[in-house]
């Protein structure tokens, strides 16, 4: 098992990474108070799942399993309030441990309930897909969408710990596993243009040491800017304020949310080679790196008048604009607010 920290005073939180570990590494949370183990219909399915349930019933009394539809639909006020009415139903304390099993949608929902039942219960994160263990599943973002828009209702809330089982991403199809790689190149883009050469030749068989980079850069931004107040965490949206209005403008389930955000990470070099000299030749090399991992790097049929409303709407907006996530060069980036309607437009134009 490998461990990753992620400091935080007395928020600080550890996530594991390795094979079959859940029960090895949970065994040291009191978990009296009881298990609220949130998931999806598809994640129920899974051939490890019963096995899972039964190491989570031999820690604790009381386990419920409370069980909500696959897709970016589960993330919504309505099926929030409905999970909230079973945690009284069921008659969980403050001292009951909401457990998330499952990828970025189960991990954000599960999240923002554990914020926000009882003012607070503690909150364990075991995601099932890459994309939630090299990026969701850790920095205490949760939240549920608004039909206005992606993630504009949540919290900052941390996790107890993080267990990242990869015994769990060996099922996934080669669709998710692809979606993942997105967040990872990601990681590489913005803090580590080593490894960002070494994922761009395509996704390696052992995920071990690549979550585990991908998990130290999230901890390093998020121990020293965890609630986006300096300006750093902002650094892990590149790609994502286009990505985010994809997403959601073609129909949440058309594409993934690591599609979404390749696409969006096109963009934003595009735009980074016209506002912030980003050396000629670098979008051809990101594309390629996408393309190499199973990604697309164009959406036929998108036009900025479909798009605005969601840009306009999205959480990193600020009094001076849209904000943008920029990158000089690999490896480095920052912020810029004052990109043109035209150059969005004109950007639109290569990823259509």
């Amino acid at each position: 098992m490998q461990t990753v920290n992620v400091e935080l005073g007395e928020r600080s939180y550890s996530i594991h990474i390795g094979n079959g570990l859940v029960a090895s590494s949970l065994k040291e949370v009191d978990f009296k108070g009881g298990i609220a183990l949130v998931t999806d219909t598809t994640v129920s399915r899974q051939p490890w799942f019963s096995k899972l349930l039964k190491e989570l019933s031999g820690l604790s009394s009381k386990v419920v399993c409370l069980e909500v539809e696959a897709g970016e639909k589960a993330k919504s006020l309505s099926v929030f309030s409905h999970l909230c009415s079973r945690l009284a139903e069921e008659r969980f304390s403050r001292s009951a441990t909401v457990v998330a099993v499952g990828g970025g949608v189960v991990g954000d929902l599960a999240g923002y309930l554990a914020a926000s039942y009882l003012r607070g219960i503690k909150f364990i994160q075991i995601p099932t897909t890459l994309l939630a263990a090299v990026d969701s599943s850790v920095g205490g973002k949760t939240g549920v969408n608004l039909p206005e828009g992606k993630n504009l209702v949540g919290a900052f809330y941390q996790p107890q710990r993080v267990v990242i089982d990869l015994d769990f991403l060996k099922t996934l199809p080669e669709r998710e596993l692809s979606a993942g790689m997105a967040e990872v190149i990601k990681y590489g883009l913005i803090r580590d243009a080593a490894f960002f050469e070494e994922v761009a030749k395509g996704r390696p068989t052992d995920l071990a040491p690549l979550i585990k980079r991908c998990v130290e850069i999230k901890a390093e931004v998020v121990a020293v800017d965890e609630r986006e107040e300096s300006g750093l965490r902002a650094i892990l949206n590149f790609g994502h304020t286009l990505g985010h209005a994809i997403e959601q403008s073609v129909g949440y389930g058309k594409l993934l949310h690591g599609e979404a955000i390749s696409i969006g990470m096109v963009a934003a070099t595009l735009l980074s080679e016209r506002n912030c000299g980003l050396s000629e030749g670098t979008v051809s090399r990101v594309r390629l790196a996408l393309e190499a991992n199973g990604l697309p790097v164009h959406y036929p049929g998108l036009s900025f008048e479909q798009l605005q409303p969601a840009l306009l709407r999205d959480k990193k907006t600020t009094a001076y604009g849209i904000q943008w996530v920029l990158m000089p060069e690999i490896g480095r980036t920052e912020l810029c607010s004052d990109i043109s309607e035209a150059e969005i437009r004109q950007v639109l134009q290569k990823i259509v």
